[in-house]
């Protein structure tokens, strides 16, 4: 295994990385890019243990339900690129079992793959969307067909593929970055059937990196962005080699939505999983903020704060079904339950905007207008910061303050915009998680119901 120190040194491997408009080299000491490497390495000491070969658990498939819930604790508790390591690795298990059988698909490949990830203890990276151009137009019919991810040469030993994908949170931060097409390909659409694993610093591969992240000399004014952040990449694949070995599909395009399903399903159960924690802390923001200005009393504050409370509890529900009614593989590990999943996901990311709008009513202008710590500590206005923000007695005018930065800084500020955005379009946006509910839904025992309900035995088919 290897530890926190070890990995940043393994980022010094030539990759080119660039972020507003400059390469970053090395990514360590870069002040944003840096930050975020520091995250995933404080992952990497979480877990390490010096015994000869043992794996990190977030390497390991769960096999059954009870592994399964053990695994959400521990993704929670880590960096984002550690927890995407998680789900691109379970999502290419989950892939090569629903394709044990099918001509083209490299499962044995997948199972390969997999052990070498966890005997090297390496961070993967999920590449799913394209660059999509014209969104009316198929693969093929794109007037550049390099909007989406394609294969351009075909060898004995491996092929080249050319492309783009966005959105890859953490791309600069993993060791490999994993390739799957975004959505089933239709006839003739073959070369764009690609899955793949492709090291961060292969020849041909560019990232260019945005972020959230305080650009704020004063990182008190940012409590946790300041130092849990991570840059989402814009990965180029400028006509980059892929041995066969480390090729997963290649071809068989009317497979190529099994890989999009497969981590549709891991990453909704991460949102899932992160919603619910997310839910809980905007519980205790807005009862916390409520009881710091003396409001917990009042009607509309209890309302709002109930509804939370239930929002909160939805989730947590929902996440304990998809895990407690798990799927058991043919390769004897597990993954989460489709229906719940998706519902879940769905509800929680659709109802997300209103819970922190509930937080913001109740927090008041403050959110955004709050002075700064310095601003309590600077002799000149410190006095005034105290007298004036102080709320119910009891709670110290500083705590007040600390509080209100912290619900900016998640929910009001580049990070909320980001979460805001993400927890709609994270794992396939809310349309997919709609289609795979409606796909795992038991309609024909609801319309049974009904009929029965209804005394009709003879209803048309």
């Amino acid at each position: 295994m290897r530890t926190g120190p070890e990995y940043l040194k393994s980022l010094d491997d030539g990759r080119q990385t660039f972020f507003e408009g400059e390469r970053v080299d090395p990514i360590t000491e870069h002040p944003v890019m840096g930050t975020a490497a520091d995250w995933v390495a404080t992952s990497y000491e979480t877990f390490y243990d010096p015994a000869v070969g043992a794996t990190s658990p977030i390497l390991v498939p769960p096999r059954s339900a009870d592994e399964l819930r053990e695994r959400i604790p521990q993704l929670r508790r880590v960096d984002i690129v550690t927890r995407t390591t998680f789900g691109s690795l379970m999502a290419m298990l989950t892939a090569a079992d629903r394709l044990r059988d099918v001509q083209g698909a490299r499962s044995d490949n997948v199972l390969a793959y997999h052990q070498e990830a966890a005997l090297s203890d390496i961070r993967i990276t999920e590449c799913i969307t394209d660059a999509k151009g014209d969104r009316s137009l198929s693969p093929k019919d794109q007037p550049d067909p390099d909007a989406y991810v394609r294969i351009v040469d075909r060898a004995d030993d491996g092929v080249v593929i050319r492309g783009a994908k966005m959105h890859i949170t953490g791309a600069s931060f993993g060791h490999d970055l994993m390739v799957m097409p975004t959505k089933r390909m239709k006839a003739e659409e073959e070369d764009w059937s690609i899955a793949c694993a492709v090291p961060v610093n292969a020849p041909g591969v560019k990232i260019i990196n945005s972020s959230y992240a305080p650009r704020s000399a004063d990182t008190r004014h940012f409590p946790v962005t300041s130092h849990e952040h991570m840059p989402d990449g814009f990965v180029i694949f400028d006509d980059v080699f892929v041995p066969n070995e480390r090729v997963f599909l290649a071809g068989e395009g009317r497979y190529a939505a099994v890989f999009a399903h497969s981590l549709g399903l891991w990453e909704r159960i991460g949102g899932t999983s992160a919603m619910a924690e997310q839910a809980d802390l905007l519980v205790g923001f807005a009862h916390l903020v409520a009881d710091a200005n003396g409001t917990l009393k009042y009607s509309h504050v209890k309302e709002k704060i109930a509804e939370m409370v239930i929002h909160a509890s939805l989730i947590r529900a929902g996440l304990e079904a998809a895990l407690l009614h798990c799927v058991h593989t043919a390769d004897g590990f597990v993954h989460p339950n489709e229906l719940y999943t998706n519902a879940a996901k769905y509800h929680g990311a659709a109802n997300y905007n209103l819970m922190v709008r509930h937080v913001h009513d109740i927090a008041g202008g403050a959110v955004l207008t709050a002075p700064t710590i310095g601003d309590l500590e600077n002799p000149e206005t410190g006095e005034f910061v105290t007298k004036y923000l102080q709320g119910r007695k009891g709670v110290a005018a500083e705590h007040r303050l600390r509080l209100l930065h912290t619900i900016r800084d998640l929910t009001a500020d580049s990070h909320g915009g980001w979460h805001s955005v993400t927890n709609v379009q994270s794992g396939g946006g809310l349309y997919a998680q709609r289609i795979v509910s409606m796909n795992h839904y038991d309609m024909e025992r609801a319309r049974g119901l009904a009929l029965d309900a209804a005394g009709i035995a003879d209803w048309a088919s």
